[in-house]
């Protein structure tokens, strides 16, 4: 193990509330246990779990840790007991259990990549996170594949802009909505066919497109409020992933002969819960699959803003005014 400082800062919620919860502390360097990695934090990517967090609005799994930050890039300091699959100074990305807004992280080495070529630590920082959740529920539990239609909610959003790229990279047809010109633009630049659901109805859209096809798979973040439109959508044998409740957690009045007549799945997940087993596969899938596009320079993620780790807050009120297109990140500074 390298000689590595006392003392550290980290961004803690003080108390569950606004941004200005967020504040800096002063605590001792984290050691890695059996099977962990510990990793100089160059940069950490913002997310909505994060915003929830902080809010009171996200329950931990038994065993996380509370700090916010669930994605990180940096350079490896120390390794602990048992792990052989990287070595001291390696440059990687990974996935964390919390903790990510701090200058070192502990993460379980399985959950951590290498930074593939050509890739910058502020991009790296901004893969684990949205790649993780899209591939697992898009490509895996939703089966998406070539030659399908995929409608995408919140299109500009960190995970809309890493679905629309990797849709465009493996040759599936998107749709994805949003608010506001900007947005629409983006999603077109993207390879989408962009909905602007303050003007027009994505399921009357879609279906008139697809000449009343559908959607194979819907890639949701809204949750009650878009169910019912969402099941209008759907082709049959369509698949409905949920993976937000901004909408609300609760569908109401659901029309149960529309899933039977459809033969439609209906499903959702979160990350954070997985085991690191489950959380391993879905790294090693990426390094297959996706990580040659990310070293042949496509598919890698949008920066909107970067913000220097003491100014976390400002982040969440930018992640929470919704104007952002892609990925919000903190720069950790000197040491």
């Amino acid at each position: 193990m390298r000689q590595l400082p006392a003392t550290m800062t980290e961004i803690r919620i003080n108390a569950p509330g606004g941004p200005e919860v967020l504040q800096p502390h002063l605590v001792p360097v984290p050691r890695p246990g059996p099977g962990e990695v510990l990793v100089r934090v160059e940069a950490a990517g913002v997310n909505r779990p994060d915003v929830l967090q902080r809010a009171g609005q996200y329950p931990l799994p038994p065993g996380a840790n509370p700090i916010p930050g669930l994605e990180v890039a940096g350079t490896v300091v120390a390794l602990g007991e048992g792990t052989h699959s990287f070595a001291l100074g390696d440059a990687i990305c990974a996935l964390t259990n919390g903790g990510g807004y701090a200058q070192y992280c502990v993460v379980p080495a399985g959950q951590a990549m290498p930074i593939p070529a050509g890739i910058r630590m502020l991009e790296a920082a901004a893969i684990p996170e949205t790649f993780f959740t899209v591939w697992a529920n898009l490509f895996d539990m939703g089966h998406a594949r070539k030659g399908e239609i995929v409608l995408i909610h919140g299109g500009t959003s960190g995970i809309g802009t890493t679905a629309l790229m990797l849709c465009r990279e493996f040759g599936i047809r998107t749709f994805a909505t949003a608010g506001g010109a900007e947005k629409c633009a983006a999603i077109r630049e993207l390879g989408g066919e962009a909905i602007n659901y303050r003007q027009e109805s994505f399921a009357e859209v879609v279906l008139a497109r697809t000449d009343g096809h559908g959607a194979d798979v819907i890639l949701d973040i809204m949750g009650g409020s878009y169910f019912a439109d969402n099941l209008d959508t759907l082709a049959r044998d369509g698949r409905l992933l949920i993976i937000g409740v901004l909408g609300g957690p609760v569908a109401e009045r659901v029309n149960l002969h529309a899933i039977m007549a459809k033969r439609a799945v209906i499903t959702g997940s979160t990350m954070r819960p997985r085991t690191t087993r489950e959380k391993t596969a879905i790294a090693e899938a990426l390094q297959k699959h996706v990580w040659p596009a990310l070293a042949q320079g496509r598919c890698v993620p949008i920066i909107h803003a970067v913000y220097p780790l003491e100014r976390a807050a400002d982040a969440h009120r930018m992640m929470e005014a919704s104007e952002h297109i892609g990925k919000i990140v903190l720069e950790v500074g000197e040491r």
